[in-house]
């Protein structure tokens, strides 16, 4: 097995500047890192293989690996994170890549080179595949929130999303609704494709007709919600009621409807699904499905802690129920 000296020697550097380059502990001239870098991509050597030889002892750091800065469910979920990390006496290693796929794969690199004692992943973009060498080698003690687009061997934390797809339909038919539409994220995310099926459960047992055209695949952000509305306001039947898949969603929704001098709560009813802080102060406020953010990061914590001190555990996944939170957005008729 190839080693530092050895990729020293070929490199023709000292064995402390591989170590640098590897673990990106000191400022190395690009130069020179390339120069060690393709050294260790023609060894073999990879980080997770440093991380593995030099590892003695834990060094009680976690990284965590979102794909999406903007959205303030992540946002409110890493602060519980953070908060959960410290009381075990961990630190976070905090590694957005903001769309990024190419980021993404380097700033996993980089987690691994940091020698965390595992990953915490999030991930928000639906399109985005690791390549086979970087899944091949994470074989750290991992834990997923909610979705990642490959399958790893990794516990997972997500919350029961087909449920709360239909407790919000069901929830605008008991209001009086039967003209309901539903603006969700790209169906490859489970989250979207399960809350569409409660959606479509809901209205199944109240007998009312699926309309393929009040059903609007998006993203999970502001644009895709305004962008989906203002579709949906076009049409010539326009629904009484929208089921906006997230918060931000709703957030898109709502701008659309002010834009075309409609009321929401009055003209038109919307509820949203996350219940993130900003929900409660937009005008009217949003009813929404709340999932806790804080349970979903201490279970997540606590889940990967288990992991990291019992490695042999059988890989295991924990459903969170969510619920009703209801305000100003939606009528009754």
């Amino acid at each position: 097995m190839a080693t530092m000296k050895d990729i020293a020697r070929l490199a023709q550097v000292s064995t402390s500047t591989v170590s640098h380059v590897i673990n990106n502990s000191r400022f190395v001239s690009d130069e020179i890192r390339d120069k060690v870098m393709g050294v260790v991509r023609e060894l073999n050597y990879t980080p997770s293989a440093l991380a593995r030889s030099l590892k003695v002892k834990e060094t009680n750091t976690i990284g965590m690996l979102v794909t999406a800065s903007s959205n303030p469910f992540f946002a409110e979920v890493l602060r519980s994170v953070e908060r959960y990390c410290n009381r075990h006496h961990y630190n976070l290693i905090l590694s957005y890549t903001d769309g990024d796929s190419q980021r993404l794969q380097a700033n996993l690199e980089t987690l691994i080179r940091k020698q965390v004692d595992g990953l915490l992943l999030m991930c928000a973009e639906s399109h985005w595949q690791l390549n086979d060498d970087i899944s091949q080698r994470l074989h750290l003690p991992m834990v997923m929130l909610d979705w990642w687009p490959t399958a790893l061997n990794a516990d997972k934390v997500h919350e029961n999303s087909e449920y709360g797809g239909y407790l919000a339909t069901k929830t605008l038919i008991d209001a009086g609704h039967r003209e309901i539409a539903i603006i969700t994220g790209s169906f490859k995310k489970s989250l979207a494709s399960n809350r569409l099926k409660g959606y479509q459960t809901a209205l199944s047992e109240a007998g009312i007709a699926l309309r393929d055209e009040w059903i609007i695949e998006s993203h999970f952000d502001v644009e895709g919600g305004i962008e989906s509305m203002q579709q949906l306001l076009q049409l010539n039947l326009r629904p009484s009621a929208v089921f906006a898949s997230s918060d931000t969603i709703a957030i898109g929704a709502y701008q659309a409807a002010w834009r075309a001098g409609l009321a929401v709560g009055k003209d038109i009813s919307i509820i949203g699904y996350d219940n993130i802080e900003l929900a409660q102060y937009l005008s009217p406020p949003l009813t929404t499905i709340h999932q806790s953010k804080n349970n979903l990061a201490k279970q997540a914590v606590e889940m990967l802690l288990q992991r990291i001190k019992n490695p042999d555990l059988g890989y295991r996944t924990l459903t969170l129920e969510p619920h009703l939170v209801w305000r100003e957005s939606v009528e009754q008729k």
